[in-house]
């Protein structure tokens, strides 16, 4: 494999982390009930934010001009980082939980067909059927916590679900257009998140001091799910493949329900098993030509 072969598929793999990573929020959100979301989120990306620009300093990088980016790339990526946490946040509050989820999910699918724009990117059959082979998958997971009822009232929630996932896949793949951005940027990102984050915490909400156990769940997303996953999918995002990386995303919603299954706070059954199966079949149907391609090398 030569090196123009090897480093997509490298950061592809880069990319895939911040799934795993992702799929550990369910239930360290559980372990931090009580606090509140903008709060939370402030929290977490403080910590993200402090422990980055820690390392940064110790390799002797020079943060200042990590900051001196062009407008729009702070738009892009703040907007990507806040922007769905807000529109996560409102969705939540003005519609059912299962419903909101549903929609929001549609994120992967989104990345995969809006990859096909980017410059030299080909969207082929099996990417789109993948894609909505783990998008099935994710709907029975989510499904599982209650019933759908999709109701009038809850439009603007339903909405806000709608541009969460728009937003997600916008970033995702506006992304690629920033590759000759250092990932280690991403630490001004989450600083500037935090900010907004907290602003809208002194506007909606009321502090809650967190305990022990809180603060450390708070400083365990910091440094994972809300804080090393944000640079691997920027990493990801900008040198691997996009639309691969869109399918594996709905191992996510599996991975986190496995988590909470061998935590005792979800039960294992027929669905999750089917789900699994959709997922992972969706995966290996999205990256058909790469296995072609490894197996055609295997037999040379």
């Amino acid at each position: 494999m030569n090196a123009a072969q090897q480093t997509p598929n490298r950061a592809t793999l880069i990319g895939a982390v911040a799934i795993l990573l992702w799929s550990t929020l369910a239930i360290f959100t559980t372990m931090t009930e009580g606090i509140p979301p903008f709060q939370l989120l402030a929290l977490t990306f403080l910590v993200a934010f402090c422990i980055s620009t820690l390392i940064l300093l110790i390799r002797g990088e020079k943060i200042i001009r990590r900051g001196k980016l062009h407008l729009v790339v702070w738009i892009v990526s703040v907007g990507g980082l806040f922007g769905y946490h807000f529109f996560y946040f409102v969705a939540l509050r003005n519609a059912p939980a299962v419903e909101a989820n549903l929609i929001n999910y549609l994120w992967p699918l989104l990345i995969v067909v809006f990859s096909s724009l980017l410059p030299g990117e080909r969207l082929r059959w099996f990417h789109t059927a993948g894609a909505l082979l783990g998008l099935s998958g994710a709907f029975l997971l989510v499904a599982l916590k209650g019933n759908i009822s999709f109701q009038s009232e809850s439009i603007g929630g339903y909405l806000a679900a709608v541009a969460c996932a728009v937003i997600w896949a916008t970033y995702s793949v506006l992304n690629r257009r920033f590759e000759h951005i250092p990932t280690a940027s991403v630490s001004g990102f989450c600083g500037m998140t935090a900010l907004l984050a907290f602003l809208c915490h002194l506007v909606m909400e009321s502090w809650v001091t967190p305990n022990l156990a809180q603060l450390f769940y708070i400083i365990l997303m910091g440094l994972g799910p809300l804080g090393l996953a944000f640079f691997v999918w920027d990493y990801g995002t900008k040198h691997g493949d996009l639309r691969l990386i869109g399918v594996l995303s709905y191992s996510t919603p599996l991975l986190s329900t496995l988590l909470l299954i061998l935590f005792g706070k979800a039960e294992a059954s027929l669905l999750v098993l089917i789900s699994c199966t959709l997922i992972i079949g969706g995966a290996l149907l999205a990256s058909k030509d790469k296995l072609k391609r490894a197996g055609e090398r295997a037999t040379e």
